[in-house]
């Protein structure tokens, strides 16, 4: 799991514009809600790069790579995370959360399950 660090890139008496992520191709986009106590995810992607930005709530994530230790981080609204391929990650719901998932990869409409390999062991 990587945290994107964002800036703002202009501001002015209207508000201000900030890129969420730059120069890559997202294939879906893809909002999913998460109430709180309960566990999204819990899989992994042999092709597609996911980022996930938190508009709401606040989320747990969970992430391993294989032969590697379980790494945890709280995201809030505003935070985005990037899993790449093959890295478990898995989503609590701390509280009533919202995020959208933007893809590089297989994963909107009838492709969804299609480069998702759930997990035996799971990490929550």
């Amino acid at each position: 799991m990587k945290i994107v660090n964002t800036k703002i890139n202009f501001e002015d008496e209207r508000g201000f514009i900030k890129d969420l992520i730059e120069n890559e191709e997202i294939n879906s986009v893809t909002l999913i809600s998460i109430n709180k106590g309960c566990v999204r995810a819990n899989h992994y992607h042999k092709h597609t790069i996911q980022y996930n930005f938190v508009t709401k709530g606040k989320i747990k994530l969970v992430t391993k790579f294989p032969g590697e230790e379980k790494k945890e981080t709280i995201l809030y609204p505003g935070d985005i995370a990037y899993s790449e391929p093959m890295e478990e990650h898995a989503l609590y719901g701390e509280e009533a959360s919202e995020l959208l998932v933007l893809t590089n990869g297989p994963r909107g409409g009838q492709n969804y399950e299609s480069d998702t390999f759930r997990l035996k062991d799971k990490l929550i």
